[in-house]
């Protein structure tokens, strides 16, 4: 049905074209029936950098490299300790006071991935 579909030629070149392009996709556009855990949307990417961009028009930019790489470095943290369900604050508080309760991120980040459905 897909090759069908956007192999179909019309009267308007735009849209020719745009089948044309759509078709040249035709296997990242399908890869979600091989990979049903693949979003359909892009809401992950922009919530990623959605926080970068408030602050930034709440504060201006930052002039030194060093506090720019800090934030970016914090806002990472946070996002990956909410994404893996962990606490921010217990996962600082571990590693400045050297607890080792919470295992380092990487750690959380395969043991999700491992967790995910086996009929990928």
């Amino acid at each position: 049905m897909f090759d069908k579909i956007f192999t179909t030629k019309s009267r308007c070149a735009n849209l020719n074209q745009a089948l044309k392009s759509i078709y040249k996709n035709k296997g990242e556009l399908l890869l979600v029936l091989k990979r049903p855990e693949i979003p359909l949307h892009n809401n992950g990417a922009e919530n990623a950098v959605h926080e970068y961009v408030k602050r930034r028009k709440i504060s201006g930019s930052i002039r030194s490299e060093s506090v720019r790489r800090s934030r970016d470095i914090f806002t990472s943290l946070k996002k990956n300790c909410r994404k893996l369900g962990v606490s921010f604050w217990h996962y600082l508080n571990d590693r400045f006071k050297n607890l080792g309760q919470i295992p380092l991120l990487p750690a959380l980040i395969i043991s999700k991935a491992l967790d995910l459905p086996k009929n990928i």
